[in-house]
Order: C-alpha cells, then structure tokens, then sequence
C-alpha cells in the first residue's frame, strides 16, 4: 500500500465516492461536505492542508483529510477505507499517516468530530491517542458529530509509524 498525496482531479473523485459512501450509509451529506468534497483543492489543499489517498495496486482505497484551523490546530477529517478493504489495517494506516503529515505541516494538534454510529473509527481514533472533549472545544459544522476528540501533538513524540 502507497499513502501520498491527492494529486489528480481522479483522486478528487474518489476522495468523493469513497465519503459519500459511508455518509450516505450512515447520515446525510451536509452542506459543509458538500463544500470539501466538491472542491478539496480549493477548500482543503490551497489554504495549507492536505488530502491523503492510500493506493493498492493502483487503485485508490483509502483517504484522510488535515484542514489548518489557525495556531497549529488542524482538523482530521473525511477519513474513509474502501468497503471491501475494511478490517485490514488500512484505517490505522492512513491515521498514522495523517498525524505525521500534521506533524510536518507544522501541526501543534488535532481535533476530529465523530459519531457514536461509529464505532470502530472512535476506538481507532482513541488507540493511536486521541481524546475525548468537551463539544464546545472544538468548531464542528456537522449536525451528525456527537464524538469530539483531540491530540495535542507536541505531547505526543516521534512518529505514529510505527504503530501495528
């Protein structure tokens, strides 16, 4: 497996399906999704954020978002695995990718919203050290989160990996 970075308007589109899927599966898609999704170089990459793509054999199966919120906050965002590939560590993966491409992006910490609906992303999120918060501590426009979490990455040293 390959972890780099969008590049073409091909990963646009399945950074696209691969959130609509689960979205879709779970929600609705809102008006904030549709805004990252429709436009993830502009809304996500030009502002000094990044979208990762996880590739198997040239197909893409995976992807994560970081999306700067000013003072070295970044949101971890729009993480999604492929259906048929769940299960085999490619979530923790790409997470693990994420927090060290915050890291290099100057990340000083990460927040994420999640949903109770989704279990095994908050127990991932929780296991490479993640933390819950209070909602109010984190700015989430997405009516589905009731899941708020937050690493510091300053207290957290060297890089995730590593991790199994």
């Amino acid at each position: 497996m390959t972890i780099r970075p969008m590049q073409t308007a091909e990963d646009a589109a399945a950074f696209r399906t691969l959130n609509e899927e689960w979205i879709r599966r779970y929600f609705t898609v809102e008006p904030e999704d549709e805004r990252q999704l429709g436009d993830p170089f502009g809304v996500i990459v030009e502002p000094g954020g990044e979208v990762l793509m996880a590739e198997v054999d040239g197909e893409v199966v995976g992807c994560v978002a970081l999306r700067p919120a000013g003072d070295g906050d970044y949101e971890l965002s729009k993480m999604s695995v492929s259906p048929s590939m769940r299960g085999g560590g490619i979530g923790r993966r790409i997470l693990t990718a994420a927090v060290d491409r915050a890291r290099e992006l100057g990340a000083t910490s990460l927040f994420l919203g999640s949903s109770t609906q989704l279990g095994p992303a908050v127990h991932l999120y929780e296991s490479v050290g993640f933390e819950h918060v209070p909602p109010e501590s984190v700015h989430m426009p997405y009516a589905r989160a009731s899941v708020f979490m937050r690493m510091p990455l300053s207290a957290v040293d060297g890089s995730l990996s590593s991790t199994p």
